[in-house]
């Protein structure tokens, strides 16, 4: 152990070392958002027209991404809203286009668009799986084989993809979202190694939890209620979880660098080490925090909404810091508003 902190050590002070600046700032640039509508998505948005930008988002939602685009064209952002479906290739080139007519050629794409489906393996369908795949992975891959071509045209670019440290290690009740977000992990590597010669730098944005209000939009199987309290208690603890701007922040300065990979925060990074280095411990935790969770009922149940599975835990005081973050980032309708 104490070779391989040497080694990590080591690594670490010779990337800083070797780093590139990148660029200095966004302004001038075109950045495209997928699932800027709402979430990480739209502070990334926000974050990126502070900075100069013009912004592109996109969303599967018409009325989320309308009141997103309000929103950011108040701070005075140059704002294009789209409305589309990443697992669709056709309207993701066609999204594309129209990005490149109205506001430029893409500097940088962020790949955040995401689902994710909560609860025991034995209540997931197939479905899920292709559901986590069709968005987590294909979703990804898509916007990057329409942006990329110009991009190595101009030896310059950065591809930036919202991965997870659900993409490190398998964490029980969410297997088909950790399996598409390992595959999203092995992409953003693979791709990072070889258009590194084309000028073009890719991102995998690791992070763990994260305050944005999102259990609301996940789905949940199995004893919904109780599945949706864990995650969203868990989702809301100060300490363990970060701020939507904080993320944003550390996530665009990464970019900016064109650096590999940012991980947080402390917490996350602690297990993606330790799952590195001693993964007979870690699948003995994970099996042990399986043990705890909500069990699987006797019969399906079918898929629930995180606003359709409230329950005396969540909505709480438990899930206050994460109720907080689901109206500051679009994650409900004004209609919604009453129910926190």
């Amino acid at each position: 152990m104490p070779r391989l902190a040497l080694w990590a050590a080591a690594a670490w002070v010779a990337s800083r070392w070797l780093r590139d600046d990148g660029w200095p700032t966004l302004a001038g640039r075109t950045v495209l958002v997928t699932g800027g509508s709402r979430g990480l998505g739209l502070v990334l948005a926000r974050e990126a027209a502070a900075d100069g930008a013009r912004i592109a988002i996109c969303g599967r939602h018409a009325e989320a991404l309308a009141r997103a685009g309000e929103a950011l064209r108040r701070i005075g952002a140059e704002v294009l809203t789209i409305e589309c479906d990443v697992t669709d290739p056709t309207a993701v080139r066609r999204m594309v286009e129209e990005v490149a007519q109205r506001l430029g050629p893409v500097d940088m794409l962020i790949n955040n668009a995401g689902v994710i489906e909560v609860g025991p393996v034995e209540t997931m369908a197939v479905a899920d799986y292709a559901e986590a795949m069709a968005t987590n992975f294909w979703g990804v891959l898509f916007p990057i084989l329409e942006v990329l071509p110009a991009m190595r045209a101009r030896g310059d670019g950065r591809i930036v993809n919202i991965t997870s440290i659900g993409g490190k290690l398998g964490v029980p009740h969410l297997v088909p979202y950790s399996a598409s977000k390992f595959a999203a992990m092995g992409l953003s590597q693979g791709l990072r190694a070889e258009l590194a010669a084309d000028g073009v730098a890719v991102t995998a944005a690791v992070p763990g939890l994260m305050r944005t209000g999102g259990p609301r939009n996940a789905i949940f199987r199995g004893r919904h209620r109780a599945e949706y309290a864990w995650f969203s208690i868990v989702d809301s603890l100060p300490g363990l979880t970060v701020s939507a701007e904080t993320a944003a922040t550390r996530i665009l300065a990464a970019a900016r660098r064109g650096d590999a990979e940012v991980l947080f925060p402390v917490a996350a990074r602690a297990v993606a080490i330790a799952q590195a280095a001693v993964p007979n411990l870690m699948a003995r935790v994970l099996a042990g925090v399986n043990r705890i969770l909500p069990r699987a009922p006797s019969r399906r149940t079918g898929r629930r909404r995180g606003a359709e599975s409230q329950s005396p835990l969540s909505p709480s005081l438990l899930t206050r810091l994460g109720d907080r973050a689901a109206h500051q980032y679009n994650q409900l309708a004004p209609e919604e508003g009453h129910t926190t």
